[in-house]
């Protein structure tokens, strides 16, 4: 299959980078992939995708790998987009979905940008990965790195949930814990980019993660019948899957497969412990407000400064959507109310867009009679800091089944 490919633009400048060479930031900002769409809408309908495998692959005219033998796969099928008729009724809503990303390999959405990030790394010839991490995205570079037979290197912070921590090492990185946060770690990766000759797999340090994230869009679009909905809730750490998503829905127009101008309201969700881009948009700033003390055990999160920020909030403000912070401290009870109500074992992040949703509804931002999509970015299980909790015991040759 041909590529549809045609360069990489500067978010800095709108200039045009040569596709097929190994490229990282343009004075000092993102690069988005951008494809001949009107190729692509020649190429390719919507009929086509019946007859292909139910994952994130079959978009292949909108993803940027060439030679589907350098594709690295664990096997990212499409993920549920499940109704909550019982939670959604405990928050006033009648039409409430959660697309639940921790069906992924690794258990996030991480594995969507790390599989197709490292698919095009193998396609240009790089050996040898290294980022950092705060939560899932250390495990899944380990884990496709592996797959791709790949050098790993991952720097975390000391705090970095154990799990993660541990699936990094489990999966062949040469993993390090590290006493800052994680722009600490982001630091020592590009100062060791010369010195050790890897390439830098940050978050929008590379331009292919957000290739594999937008795929999030192009599902839901397919699953809702290439209809979009009203209003999508994301966690927002780097929020790369947030301006996926926005680019997913801006290609999908251009080759017809959504119509009209109806686009989802998108919601960023912060926690109150650490929320740069809901303070740059409640003081209509163009870019995020540096937290000089971040904290949250949301870990996915705790990001003190996100080099995207600026198209987040771009994204954001063209949709019509906001940026919200919900109350660190009512995380457990988030968490707990889905779980409970749905069976769903949300991620930290997720329950903060719960806590958003509820905050939302509200104030009027949004409407209890539209359609919302909340992603859960992660499994539960992954956080068992979070979900430690004190279990009662009985004993066993006197239970008293009055008390139980």
């Amino acid at each position: 299959m041909p590529g549809f490919v045609t360069h990489l633009e500067s978010t800095a400048d709108g200039s045009s980078l040569p596709k097929g060479t190994l490229q990282t930031i343009h004075d000092g900002k993102p690069l988005l992939v951008r494809y001949d769409l009107d190729a692509v809408a020649r190429a390719v309908t919507r009929d086509d995708l019946r007859d292909r495998d139910p994952d994130l692959w079959r978009y292949a005219e909108l993803l940027p790998l060439e030679d589907p033998a350098n594709r690295v796969s664990l096997g990212e099928g499409m993920t549920p987009l499940l109704p909550c008729p019982r939670l959604g009724a405990k928050l006033g809503i009648e039409r409430l979905f959660i697309k639940d990303e921790s069906q992924l390999p690794t258990g996030s959405f991480k594995a969507r940008g790390m599989a197709m990030a490292v698919s095009m790394a193998k396609e240009l010839g790089v050996t040898r990965v290294a980022a950092p991490t705060a939560g899932n995205a250390g495990g899944a570079l380990a884990a496709y790195a592996a797959r791709a037979g790949m050098e790993c290197f991952v720097f975390m912070p000391d705090d970095t949930p154990r799990i993660n921590q541990l699936e990094a090492v489990w999966n062949g990185a040469k993993a390090f814990l590290v006493d800052g946060l994680i722009d600490t770690c982001g630091a020592i990766v590009r100062e060791g980019t010369d010195k050790m000759g890897w390439f830098d797999m940050s978050t929008l340090r590379e331009p292919y993660r957000i290739e594999g994230k937008k795929t999030m869009g192009l599902e839901l679009a397919e699953q809702l019948g290439w209809e979009l909905p009203d209003v999508i809730l994301y966690p927002t750490g780097g929020g790369t899957g947030l301006i996926g998503m926005w680019k997913a829905f801006a290609e999908l127009a251009t080759i017809g497969w959504i119509s009209g101008d109806h686009r989802p309201r998108m919601f960023s969700c912060q926690s109150t412990g650490c929320a740069p881009i809901v303070d740059a948009f409640d003081q209509g700033l163009e870019h995020g407000v540096a937290q000089t003390d971040p904290h949250t055990r949301a870990s996915g999160l705790r990001v003190p400064k996100a080099i995207g920020d600026f198209l987040i909030l771009n994204a954001v403000r063209e949709s019509g959507g906001r940026a919200m912070a919900a109350d660190e401290d009512r995380i457990d009870h988030w968490m707990r109310l889905a779980t409970e109500l749905e069976g769903l074992a949300l991620c930290p992040e997720t329950a903060i867009c719960i806590g958003v949703l509820e905050r939302g509804l509200k104030e009027g931002h949004i409407d209890p009679n539209e359609r919302i999509v909340v992603f859960n970015t992660g499994a539960m299980q992954k956080y068992i800091e979070v979900m430690e909790t004190e279990i009662p015991r009985i004993d066993k040759d006197r239970v008293d089944w009055d008390s139980l």
